[in-house]
């Protein structure tokens, strides 16, 4: 049922979505999810629709895909068959797809629409969780992976006033993503509880803190500038597309708001689970969320 929208905007956010198996072992991250949904919905009111920004949907430029329906895309292999199987199939919104393009050709950013659908597994694993029904439209937004993290800010700067209309800005990447780490582990493929039971690495600690601890002070520069000046980035992050969402979502939560670290988790010893949301009404979520 759709909630009244509160006087606060939608916070945005940003979500790590970690292997394409918690969409059937939801582990500490799944169940968080669970929560986040429910969370908004009481605070905020069901979002319209969600304008999704993933690190698996890449172009040059900005792609949104305006089609009426989605499906999920199984965009991976080597995983237990009944992964497969499992289907998430949304609405769009050909309209807000529209409105998205315009604030952006607003704010001097080359976009483009196109009739076509369907949400790569870091959408849907996560919106699995947090709108189980698939009742929420989506509009999924294809993400440069050239443009810097300042530019993407302030791409999701230009789409902040979605936010003031029921739209839940949700970018998913992962604030550690280092695959040849996961690999040696031996374990990609092992239960959700065996992986979350593995102790973090230091590199990992070292960049997740560094991340909490520069964004609670709004740290924008240091944030933007990652590369030289974060412990262990190129580590942990040896080609940046799954860190990048994360400015897209805090430019839509405006400069000026704290962002709030709303879940601190690891998995496999060394791929961050951790989400931030950004804006005025942060704070609230991450106490509804709890």
């Amino acid at each position: 049922m759709l909630a009244m929208h509160a006087a606060t905007p939608l916070p945005s956010l940003f979500a790590s979505h970690g292997s394409p198996m918690i969409a059937l072992e939801p582990g500490a991250t799944g169940t968080f999810f669970a929560r986040l949904g429910l969370a908004i919905d009481r605070s905020f009111g069901r979002p319209r629709a969600v304008l999704a920004v993933s690190a698996h949907t890449l172009m040059r430029d900005n792609v949104l895909l305006g089609a009426r329906r989605h499906e999920a895309v199984h965009d991976f292999g080597g995983f237990p068959a009944p992964l497969y199987g499992l289907r998430y199939d949304a609405p769009g919104d050909p309209a807000l797809a529209e409105q998205a393009a315009t604030l952006l050709a607003a704010a001097g950013w080359r976009s483009a629409v196109l009739d076509e659908g369907g949400l790569d597994h870091g959408i849907w694993t996560v919106l699995r969780y947090l709108y189980p029904e698939a009742d929420v439209p989506v509009v999924p937004l294809a993400m440069n992976p050239r443009a810097t993290p300042a530019q993407q800010f302030a791409l999701g700067a230009a789409l902040a006033p979605l936010r003031e209309q029921g739209v839940l800005v949700l970018a998913t990447g992962s604030i550690t993503h280092n695959l040849q780490r996961v690999a040696a582990t031996g374990r990609f493929h092992a239960p959700a509880s065996d992986v979350q039971a593995m102790d973090e690495i230091p590199p990992s600690a070292a960049f997740r803190t560094w991340v909490h601890e520069r964004s609670t002070a709004r740290d924008w520069a240091a944030l933007f500038d990652y590369r030289r000046q974060a412990p262990a980035a190129y580590d942990m992050h040896p080609s940046d597309e799954h860190w990048l969402p994360f400015y897209v979502a805090a430019g839509a939560g405006g400069r000026d708001a704290l962002p709030v670290r709303v879940h601190d988790a690891v998995t496999f010893g060394c791929l961050g689970m951790d989400a931030y949301a950004f804006g005025a009404g942060a704070s609230a979520l991450a106490v509804a969320a709890a």
